[in-house]
């Protein structure tokens, strides 16, 4: 997607600094793998088995870090310390398909480009020999004898290291954010409507201006109990005969940059659930502003379960103490998934776990095994804070089962089970400060 003049002006010399600081980033990984070049392939089409339909295109993330392309297959970038960056742009000759545009926007100037009509033309193109060169790509994108190699020292380093936004960085997500909440405000309105998850899907869609292959992940349309589905896609053609709730998790991209947003209404705004929702939102926009540098994201998610299950308490469903409930493992029927994750190249971005910038695995607390962050938080990420609420069938028999059953109130329970669940989410910065939430002034902006 195209970015307005304006924006475009803004991001010149935010992105000049994001090179550089990509520079400094590749120097430092090439030293640790013992390697001279550092070559990135975009990646290639995929094509289905016993079929010529290819598969929706995904740029490398590796490659969409250094470069705002995201539709350009067969094309290359190559970092070589002390030389000026190359990039070998892939424009075929092609009337079949629609040809990539010439190289043009705010990075270009930094590179060398060098356009190619071919893929197997890159060959000539690439540093030699292949065996002092970091490959970071998948097997297919292999080009002769430059074959990705991915060394795990220069993996380590540079994953490690997408954890901190530059400026740059910011400036895409928070597009992205707008994008997002347009298509939201839309399918809240065709909620509204009484219109099926499928139309609403569609509605989110055309506000946003892409279509599935172009957002970040699958949207998540779900009306009254199919909100108990964490990931429910089914989008149901037919309306139901009475709209209850509507839960939507849906994001936009943005220049290879994702977002990630997830609200729950109900259509009666006196109802009981709605005031559930109310309660899960408030606590979610005060576990966002606990996002600050040196807490542990592990003791975020505990905290988390602490507080839903007070609100459970107090509408009711619980008969147990929260404490009680978190000790016994009855929260997790309630609350099954992890309070979030990073985000930013990717939905679930990489180094949620990672111990060091030299590789080692931060383990998630026991019993949590769907948490996707366990690092201690500092200025630069961003991570999500997605906490939850829902009346699983199959998770509430095993309360039962584990002989559980006396901490819950079940006839609370069933008048709750027909609007599904609740999930609210937003994208929250760390900073040296307070932790500034990227997600709730993009709909306050209208």
């Amino acid at each position: 997607m195209n970015a307005s003049a304006p924006l475009a002006t803004e991001l010149a010399p935010l992105y000049a600094e994001h090179l550089a600081l990509m520079k400094r980033r590749a120097e430092e990984a090439l030293a640790r793998g013992g390697f001279d070049h550092l070559v990135v392939p975009s990646g290639s089409l995929h094509y289905q088995v016993f079929d010529d339909r290819d598969y929706p295109y995904a740029a490398n993330p590796q490659f969409k870090a250094w470069l705002p392309l995201t539709r350009v297959p067969d094309s290359w970038l190559v970092y070589t310390p002390g030389q000026r960056p190359k990039v070998i742009y892939h424009q075929p000759f092609d009337y079949w398909h629609v040809v990539p545009a010439a190289p043009s926007g705010w990075w270009v100037d930094h590179f060398d480009i060098h356009v190619i009509r071919k893929p197997e033309e890159a060959r000539a193109l690439l540093p030699d020999p292949a065996g002092r060169c970091a490959i970071l790509g998948e097997p297919r994108s292999a080009l002769g004898d430059h074959v990705p190699n991915n060394p795990e020292a220069v993996i380590n380093y540079l994953e490690y290291q997408r954890s901190y936004k530059s400026a740059y960085e910011i400036a895409l997500m928070r597009e992205a954010q707008r994008l997002a909440v347009r298509g939201h405000r839309a399918a809240e309105a065709a909620f509204r409507e009484g219109r099926s998850e499928f139309a609403i899907h569609m509605a989110y869609c055309a506000a946003v201006g892409q279509d599935p292959a172009e957002l970040p992940y699958g949207n998540i349309v779900a009306l009254n109990e199919h909100g108990a589905v964490l990931h429910y896609m089914e989008l149901d053609r037919n309306a139901p005969a009475e709209h209850r709730s509507f839960l939507i998790d849906a994001g936009a991209s943005f220049h290879g940059y994702a977002s990630d947003i997830t609200r729950t209404y109900a259509t009666d705004a006196a109802s009981e659930f709605q005031a559930l929702i109310n309660a899960v939102d408030q606590a979610q926009i005060a576990m966002g502003r606990s996002v600050r540098a040196g807490v542990d994201y592990r003791q975020l998610h505990l905290d988390a379960h602490l507080g839903l299950m007070g609100i459970l308490k107090e509408f009711g469903v619980l008969k147990v103490s929260p404490e009680a409930a978190v000790a016994s493992g009855v929260s997790f029927a309630f609350f099954p998934h992890g309070l979030g994750h990073p985000i930013g190249l990717q939905v679930h971005d990489v180094a949620g776990f990672a111990e060091s910038d030299r590789g080692g695995r931060i383990p998630r607390p026991e019993g949590h095994p769907y948490l996707r962050m366990t690092r201690v938080l500092e200025p630069g990420m961003v991570v999500t804070i997605e906490p939850g609420l829902y009346f699983i069938d199959m998770l509430l028999e095993e309360v039962r089962k584990n002989g559980h059953a006396d901490s819950i109130d079940w006839a609370r329970v069933d008048a709750f089970r027909p609007y599904g669940g609740i999930r609210i989410e937003d994208e929250v910065l760390c900073t040296d400060g307070d932790a500034v939430n990227l997600t709730r002034p993009a709909f306050a902006a209208g």
